[in-house]
C-alpha cells in the first residue's frame, strides 16, 4: 500500500486534546468539525449526501460530469492531487477524463484518515492500473509541503469544504496552497453558493434527523477518546443561517443544566440549559467574493461552471504571479 504518513494516532490524539480544551474553555464554545469523522461519522456523512434535502454533493457531481472533459482538455494535467479525498468517488470523473485525454500519469489523494485513504488507494489502484497512485496521510492545513513535486499538477478541492474554514483560515490555506504550486499549475475548487435559506437550512437539518446524529457524533468521539461523560441525548442539533456572514452554523444546544467531566483533560465543563457550542460553519460564496479571495492568494480564475439553479460553483484557477 503506497501511503506517505505525516500524521499518526498520537498526533491526532494530541490535536483532539488541544482542540477540545481550547474550544470548551472559550467564552463562545466550539469544537472543530474535523472531529465528526470517525468511522461512524463518515458513514453518517455518506448517508447525508444521499438525502433529498442535501443538494451539494449531487449538484457538484452533475457539474463535474458535464465539464470534466473540458477540465482535462484545458489543464492537460499530468498529476492530479485531491485534498480531503475521502473515498475519491467524484474524483473518478476527473480521473476518467484525464486518462481519456492521455496526459495523466499519477494521482495523489491527501486525507487525515489513514484507513479511508488506504481503502481509496486500493480501490483506485485496481480501477486504474496504468496510474501511479500514492496517498498522503496528512492535514491539508499543515502538510501541503509534503505533496510530491510534479509536472503540471491539478489540485482538486471539492465538496464545498473550503467553506468550513473561517475567512482568515481560508486566506492562510489558499496562500499556503499557492506556495507549493508552480506558476501555471491548477486548482479546481468546488464551492457552495449563497441561495434562499429555505433551500440551505434543510440541507443541514434534514427531516430524517441524520444530520442531527452526525452533529452529536462528535460527543461520542470525545467520550471514547477522552474518557468524557457527555450525554448526547441531552444536546439538540441546531442549524442556523447567518445572513451577515453568509454561512450556515451548526451548533449543539444543551437541553438542561448539566456538568460534563472530561477525564483525560481533568476538565469539568458546565452547560446551562440553552447553552450552545458551535461545531461547524459552512460558508456560502458569491462569485465576485471568491474571485477576490483567490486573487489575493495568487490564483487567477480561468473558468467558472455552475448548475442551472446556480446553487454550486466549480472554479478552475491557475497559479499565477500576476493573479
Amino acid at each position: 500500500m503506497l501511503l506517505d504518513k505525516h500524521l499518526d494516532d498520537d498526533d491526532l490524539a494530541r490535536e483532539l486534546r488541544a482542540d477540545v480544551r481550547a474550544g470548551l474553555t472559550a467564552d463562545s464554545r466550539w469544537i472543530p468539525p474535523k472531529w465528526f469523522y470517525d468511522a461512524r461519522g463518515s458513514e453518517l456523512f455518506e448517508e447525508i449526501t444521499r438525502l433529498p434535502e442535501y443538494y451539494p454533493t449531487r449538484t457538484e457531481r452533475a457539474v463535474l460530469e458535464e465539464h470534466a472533459p473540458a477540465i482535462a482538455r484545458i489543464t492537460e494535467a499530468k498529476t492530479l492531487v485531491e485534498l480531503g479525498s475521502g473515498s475519491s468517488e467524484k474524483t473518478r470523473l476527473l480521473l476518467d477524463a484525464l486518462v481519456a485525454r492521455g496526459t495523466l500519469g499519477s494521482f495523489v489523494p491527501l486525507d487525515v484518515s489513514a484507513s479511508a485513504l488506504s481503502a481509496a488507494v486500493e480501490s483506485l489502484t485496481t480501477a486504474y492500473p496504468g496510474l501511479s497512485i500514492r496517498g498522503v496521510v496528512g492535514d491539508m492545513t499543515r502538510h501541503l509541503r509534503h505533496l510530491p513535486e510534479g509536472d503540471n499538477r491539478l489540485v482538486a478541492f471539492l465538496g464545498g469544504t473550503l467553506g468550513n474554514l473561517m475567512p482568515a483560515e481560508r486566506a492562510t490555506f489558499l496562500t499556503s496552497l499557492r506556495s507549493v504550486l508552480h506558476d501555471g499549475e491548477w486548482l479546481l475548487l468546488g464551492t457552495d453558493l449563497v441561495k434562499d435559506p429555505a433551500v440551505l437550512v434543510p440541507a443541514y437539518d434534514d427531516a430524517a434527523g441524520v444530520t442531527a446524529a452526525f452533529n452529536r457524533n462528535v460527543l461520542h468521539v470525545i467520550n471514547r477518546e477522552l474518557d468524557a461523560d457527555f450525554d448526547p441525548s441531552a444536546f439538540e442539533h441546531v442549524a442556523l443561517w447567518d445572513p451577515d456572514h453568509e454561512w450556515i452554523e451548526m451548533r449543539l444546544r444543551s437541553t438542561r443544566d448539566q456538568r460534563v467531566h472530561i477525564a483525560a483533560l481533568n476538565l469539568d465543563v458546565p452547560f446551562a440549559a440553552g447553552g450552545e457550542m458551535r461545531t461547524e460553519i459552512s460558508a456560502k460564496f458569491r462569485r465576485d467574493g471568491l474571485t477576490a479571495e483567490l486573487a489575493a492568494a495568487g490564483f487567477a480564475p480561468r473558468h467558472w461552471w455552475t448548475d442551472p439553479n446556480s446553487w454550486f460553483g466549480v472554479t478552475l484557477a491557475q497559479a499565477s504571479s500576476a493573479a
